[in-house]
């Protein structure tokens, strides 16, 4: 995050460009996400580190209560208060809600580096290996392998959830239809979350980032991403906001269809000044159009991340 803190990229809503931000930001993200995912897991373990020795229906006919708070107290683990023949199983439900959510954080991750990675984009890969290849009719190519297995993977953890959530009811007192599913989904869950770590960690380590296509693919769309800056100006100049909107769109959609039709037409800027409604000085729209005005208060969110402690 620090290293990239000041990269220019754009950031995109819906897909779509939006205002411009440093590429820093992203792993910040991560970087939180993955400590909430740490503090769940955390939460996780300690529900899960419970036991029960309280006989066939939890009322201790046939063993003291002292064997259950000595052996779960050997064990490292608490006597639950009430248990029938088996544990609740809410709370193996919580362990792999835990699991499930921290695929989903690093199915998060892993979809931005297949997202940067496109063709149309790429601002980011994962890491290619020397002799590597891509497709195997394709030569040139450069797949993202790796955060797609990351992707698919998490598909599994999170499948695996709903199982454990199924679990939970069981009938009555207890019975044993949680019992071989458990066996499958828990250790499936941890083995598939243990190796995407390592695939995600091999993947962020070696992440090769451009950050010169950051900065092309910020003015690819010739200064639109500014106008929410000429909104505000044009507004500031005594004209009303509905009015406003109406020239900062009408110059916009004629940049956005020569985009679309591969025009080399003016850009945005260019476009405004020939505007006569559109009223704006010349000094005005050199702070509107650049793109380190957007982000004078970037640094807060940085300095946040310095206190950030796994």
């Amino acid at each position: 995050a620090f290293e990239f803190q000041e990269t220019l990229c754009v950031g995109r809503t819906h897909g779509i460009h939006a205002e411009p931000m440093t590429f820093g930001m992203k792993f910040g993200s991560w970087a939180w996400a993955l400590k909430r995912a740490q503090t769940r897991m955390e939460e996780a373990r300690v529900v899960a580190a419970t036991g029960a020795i309280s006989g066939a229906v939890g009322t201790y006919s046939s063993i003291d209560p002292f064997v259950e708070e000595f052996v779960c107290e050997r064990l490292g683990l608490e006597a639950d208060p009430l248990s029938t023949q088996v544990l609740a199983r809410d709370r193996h439900a919580q362990v792999m809600s835990a699991l499930a959510v921290t695929a989903s954080t690093l199915e998060s991750i892993a979809m931005q580096v297949r997202l940067l990675q496109q063709s149309d984009v790429i601002e980011a890969e994962e890491p290619f290996a020397k002799g590597q290849k891509g497709s195997s009719a394709m030569p040139h190519k450069r797949n993202p392998i790796t955060a797609e297995r990351v992707c698919g993977l998490a598909r599994v953890v999170k499948s695996n959830a709903q199982v454990a959530f199924d679990n939970v009811a069981l009938w009555f007192e207890r019975d044993i239809s949680h019992s071989g599913a458990e066996r499958v989904v828990l250790a499936d869950s941890f083995t598939a979350l243990d190796y995407m770590f390592g695939k995600m960690q091999w993947m962020l380590d070696g992440l090769q980032t451009y950050p010169a296509k950051m900065e092309h693919n910020l003015w690819r769309t010739k200064g639109l991403i500014f106008s929410s800056k000429v909104l505000l100006a044009l507004v500031d100049t005594g004209i009303s906001r509905e009015d406003a909107y109406v020239i900062v769109q009408r110059n916009a959609m004629k940049v956005w269809e020569d985009i679309q039709n591969a025009v080399d037409g003016p850009t945005y800027r260019e476009n405004l000044e020939a505007d006569p409604e559109a009223n704006l000085a010349a000094e005005v729209l050199d702070k509107i159009f650049d793109p380190w005005d957007f982000l004078e208060r970037k640094d807060i969110v940085f300095d946040r991340l310095q206190a950030l402690e796994f």
